[in-house]
């Protein structure tokens, strides 16, 4: 494979089902209470956020890229284990990136779990980096 193998697209109504089982088999920490009508919501709110990368037309890796009118942010980078360490996650981000930087945006933030160490290097060698001085609070809403 090379890098002209991929292809990134955005995410459609129609990937839906198949977004799903991806992130079930290539995503970590998938105790998210992924729905359908909630990738529904992101694709019907912004049909530019969801990108997906291919091989030959198969789902290879996904990534959230949110803008919010103010901030860029990055969610759910997914590789499919078998095309790892091939560039599919730093095309990714770099969609991303050209996406946010139409909007004006000056920087993005990713959301990565501290214990998931095969994203850190992906992120690392994209120039992304902890920001020690904040940490995310949140609060459950169900």
């Amino acid at each position: 494979m090379s890098a002209s193998d991929v292809r990134i697209r955005n995410g459609s109504l129609e990937d839906v089902d198949d977004v799903l089982r991806f992130w079930r088999e290539a995503a970590e920490n998938t105790d998210r209470h992924d729905d359908a009508a909630k990738v529904v919501g992101l694709i019907e709110r912004d049909p530019e956020a969801l990108l997906i990368a291919e091989i030959d037309g198969r789902m290879v890796g996904t990534l959230i890229a949110g803008w919010d009118g103010w901030r860029a942010h990055l969610y759910r980078l997914a590789v499919d284990p078998a095309h790892r360490r091939k560039g599919i996650g730093s095309r990714l981000i770099r969609a991303a990136e050209d996406r946010f930087r139409k909007f004006g945006a000056f920087r993005s933030d990713a959301m990565v779990l501290h214990d998931n160490t095969l994203a850190h290097h992906a992120w690392s060698a994209a120039g992304y980096a902890p920001q020690p001085e904040w940490g995310r609070w949140v609060k459950r809403l169900d």
